[in-house]
């Protein structure tokens, strides 16, 4: 059964209906970790993020990772959760999960014979094995958004 997620501190909001398309570049030179390509300024190709991002805006909802239990499945504290109900989370999935009323989560989804566990992606963080029978809600998570923090003080462009 699916219901509505509790708005807790960390829910930034369901995604708009009708989101604001905004088209912007997209190069078609793929970006190397190394010596810039002479072709850089070649433009390929226009990428709205909504349509990359959000497949189904009624059923998508956004959530603040906070901690570090997941940063070897590439999401750090700080990140945008998207988070889409209309799909069906499966084994192996990183999910969002609510039980007992208490706060989400994001782990991976491990589906046993009788009991759902949700494993963390760092070593130094305990998995949760929830006993069996519990009423437990699980959304998968279809894409994270990281914004950069620069320091801005040690280059200066040209």
């Amino acid at each position: 059964m699916l219901i509505e997620p509790p708005t807790y501190a960390r829910l930034i909001g369901p995604a708009a209906i009708d989101p604001k398309h905004m088209r912007l570049p997209l190069c078609g030179v793929h970006a190397k970790l190394g010596f810039p390509s002479p072709a850089e300024d070649f433009i390929d190709d226009d990428l709205d993020l909504n349509e990359l991002l959000i497949r189904n805006p009624a059923a998508t909802f956004h959530y603040r990772a906070e901690g570090m239990s997941m940063v070897m499945a590439g999401i750090c504290d700080g990140d945008i959760l998207i988070v889409d109900r209309s799909e069906s989370p499966a084994d192996g999935d990183v999910v969002i999960a609510f039980w007992d009323g208490g706060q989400p989560i994001c782990k991976v989804l491990k589906i046993a014979a009788e009991h759902i566990e949700l494993h963390s992606r760092n070593p130094h963080f305990p998995n949760v094995v929830l006993p069996p029978g519990t009423d437990v809600e699980v959304f998968a998570v279809v894409g994270v958004v990281r914004q950069l923090r620069r320091n801005r003080s040690r280059v200066r462009a040209r």
